[in-house]
């Protein structure tokens, strides 16, 4: 399960964050997760609760939106998000795009205290 190690960097990450600001302790996290970025949520949340004990981050809370997947149109620059992953521009039918957004995981923001 690559969630566990993801949880760890993101630990790492987020102790680094706050150390370079002097916070002694992270209250909330919060990530945007791609529904194509591989990351299970549920799984991520659950190696979380799990490995923050220990951290600045052990009283934290993971607050997780889902990203879904954005195309741009190399056609008509046209973009659009896919409720269905088929990837053909709503506006003039081609299929040259490419994604913009819904493919990775990123750390939003953090609150410290």
């Amino acid at each position: 399960m690559h969630e566990y190690s993801i949880v760890q960097a993101l630990l790492n990450q987020c102790e680094d964050i706050a150390t370079q600001n002097g916070a002694e302790r992270v209250l909330k996290i919060y990530l945007k997760i791609g529904v194509m970025s591989g990351v299970e949520p549920y799984l991520l949340k659950s190696a979380f609760d799990t490995f923050k004990q220990e951290t600045l981050c052990a009283q934290a809370e993971l607050d997780i939106q889902s990203q879904p997947v954005v195309i741009r149109c190399k056609e008509c620059n046209e973009e659009t998000t896919l409720e269905v992953f088929r990837y053909i521009c709503k506006k003039c039918g081609s299929n040259s795009v490419e994604v913009i957004d819904g493919e990775d995981m990123y750390l939003m923001s953090l609150e410290m205290e």
